[in-house]
Parts: structure tokens; C-alpha cells; sequence
């Protein structure tokens, strides 16, 4: 198949990584694979033969929307649309309309209810990643909805097996937004400067300064390093102790699927897109001194947040799954 991959950006986060991974799987299924964005760091990961369009497909208005369509309607004998976020499913639908391409959304979050995700209901098909991002948009869902679960892909590394109090490095890695709740955990960390703990933070964002901020305010701006973008995250997680997971909205987390896969333990907050792979309770949202306590049971050797590998799919059985998606959508 000729596939065409809409992507805002590609800077880091786990859309962004969950596409490399997928274009991966489809370039050694044979297809051939297209990919617009406005272009970021993550390019570099992808295969050889994916070609880049660099398009301003993350602006929200209607001139870069047509200009983009425009563009895109040269490539020749498309057989799916495959649209990864808002606008990119606004470009989706009126370049399906020109082309008569049939196009697909994956829906990676629970979005927003309001004008920016009309689109969805006039996709050919949409794929959600939990279940929860399903209930959160079942009324904005085509007919032909499906869930397809993030899956996980061999590591390279493996977890070293050191947990407090030998080993004292908790870790996060993401995305520097509110959403991800990194002020939670460093305001839960403030309140245990009496013990020995550092934090490693690896990604970039918008509330980077901010947290920086923060941590310099709490005293702790010692013990928290701030990496910025790295592209040896599993490394990191196969020498820390724990991963700090406190977001307080995903659609199905990448980096705890990693953690996971790596071996590392992961302290993590209660969101549904968690729940079906906890087999006990995991940390209130926004609830700082219950990150605290759990976090303290950690320096005290007690396990982590219960999540569990058993019940994630390889993301073998993801791409293939999405593959069989495309080919259903396709002859209708």
C-alpha cells in the first residue's frame, strides 16, 4: 500500500514515537510510506526509504489547512490517509474529498469535546488507542471505530535490577506540559529533602522553565536534573530505580509501555487508560501527598505501582492490526 502519514510536529512525545515505530513495521511489510509534518528531531529515527514532506500541517487555519491540501493532493496513487491529531484530521478530510482517498484517524487522547475534533465523525475510520479515549469520544466516532491498543517493541536495554535504597535515581521522561503532572512530583520530592533521592527529567516542552522554576523554589534544584530532549531514554530507564509517571490526562502512555518492557518499576497516577493493566491502586491525580507517601515506600524498598507487562500487546500486533484496519477502510 502507499500510505500517507499526517503528523503536526515531530519534535518528541509519544505520537511522534508511536509513528516511528509504526512506519518501522510498515516499511518491513513492504509498504511505501509518506510522511507530512512540519518536521522535528524525531526524523532521524525513521527508516531510510519514509519520505518527508515538511508542511505547516499543525497551524489551526484555513489557509495553511488548503495550502496543505493543495500539496498534498500531487502525490500520486495514495491508497490511505492516515491522520494523527486535529488538524492533521481537518487536512485529512478535504484532501480525501479532492483525492477520494479514503482516510483513517488515530486517536491518541481523550480530546477536547468541541469544534476542533469534527472531523472524527466524517473519517472513514478511526482507531483509538485505549478504550478510555473510545468512552471519552463515543460521540464523536464514525461506525467504523476500532480499538487498537499501543504496543511494546523489544528493548534494547534491560532493566539493571537495582531498587531503593541501593540504587536512589527516580526518573521521568516525556513531554514538559501541565498535563504530565511533573510539578506534582517535584512538589511530592520537595517534601522528602531529608532523604537521598535524585530525579533525571528527559524531555522538552513548554512548561520546562516553569519546572526549573519550581524545583530552584522547593530547594531542590540540586538533585533535579533537567536533560532537555535525549534519544538514549532506555538507557536511562535501564539504570534508574523508578519512573515517576504523575500525567493527569493520556490516551495510552508510551513511556510507561518502555518502562515496562525495559523492567523498570513505575510509579504511576490513577488515569482509566492505566487501570486495565494495574492488579492494585495506583496514585490520585494531583495529589501531592499521596505521590509523597508513595513515593517515600519507594526509598523504603516497598514494590511500586502495580502495573503489569502480561497484559500489553507487541507492537508487531499493533502495526499488522492497523494494516488490516487500512485494507478494510480501503475497500469499502
Amino acid at each position: 500500500m502507499k500510505i500517507l502519514h499526517i503528523v503536526p510536529e515531530f519534535e518528541e512525545g509519544g505520537v511522534e514515537r508511536y509513528v516511528v515505530q509504526l512506519c518501522r513495521e510498515q516499511v518491513n511489510h513492504g509498504h511505501e510510506i509518506t510522511l507530512a509534518t512540519a518536521g522535528g528531531k524525531l526524523e532521524k529515527f525513521l527508516p531510510q526509504s519514509v519520505k518527508i514532506l515538511h508542511l505547516p500541517v499543525q497551524r489551526k487555519n484555513l489557509f495553511t489547512i488548503f495550502y496543505c491540501v493543495g500539496k498534498l493532493s500531487q502525490i500520486r496513487a495514495l491508497d490511505i490517509i492516515h491522520a494523527h491529531s486535529r488538524v492533521p484530521a481537518w487536512i485529512a478530510q478535504r484532501l480525501s474529498a479532492k483525492t477520494k482517498v479514503k482516510w483513517i484517524m488515530t486517536a491518541h487522547a481523550p480530546y477536547s469535546l468541541n469544534f476542533g475534533i469534527k472531523p472524527l465523525k466524517h473519517a472513514d475510520g478511526v482507531i483509538c488507542v485505549s478504550e478510555a479515549v473510545r468512552e471519552a469520544l463515543k460521540g464523536y466516532l464514525p461506525e467504523n471505530t476500532i480499538t487498537i491498543p499501543n504496543g511494546i517493541r523489544e528493548p534494547e536495554y534491560k532493566w539493571c535490577g537495582k531498587y531503593f535504597p541501593e540504587n536512589k535515581k527516580f526518573l521521568y521522561v516525556g513531554y514538559l506540559a501541565r498535563r504530565k503532572g511533573v510539578d506534582v512530583a517535584l512538589n511530592a520530592l520537595g517534601l522528602l529533602k531529608n532523604r537521598e533521592w535524585t530525579l533525571d527529567v528527559l524531555g522538552d516542552g513548554s512548561h520546562r522553565e516553569e519546572l526549573e522554576n519550581l524545583s530552584k523554589e522547593l530547594g531542590i534544584d540540586g538533585r533535579v536534573k533537567f536533560w532537555g530532549f535525549r534519544d538514549d531514554a532506555e538507557k536511562f530507564m535501564s539504570e534508574a530505580a523508578c519512573l515517576l509517571f504523575p500525567s493527569r490526562q493520556e490516551g495510552l502512555p508510551l513511556t510507561v509501555n518502555e518502562a515496562l518492557a525495559v523492567g523498570l518499576p513505575v510509579l504511576a497516577s490513577d488515569i482509566e487508560p492505566l487501570r486495565p493493566l494495574a492488579s492494585g491502586n495506583l496514585i490520585p491525580v494531583d495529589d501531592i501527598e499521596a505521590w509523597r507517601n508513595a513515593i517515600e515506600r519507594v526509598m523504603n524498598g516497598e514494590p511500586a505501582s502495580p502495573l503489569s507487562l502480561d497484559r500489553l500487546t507487541s507492537f508487531s500486533e499493533t502495526a499488522q492490526r492497523t494494516e488490516d484496519f487500512y485494507f478494510k477502510i480501503s475497500s469499502l
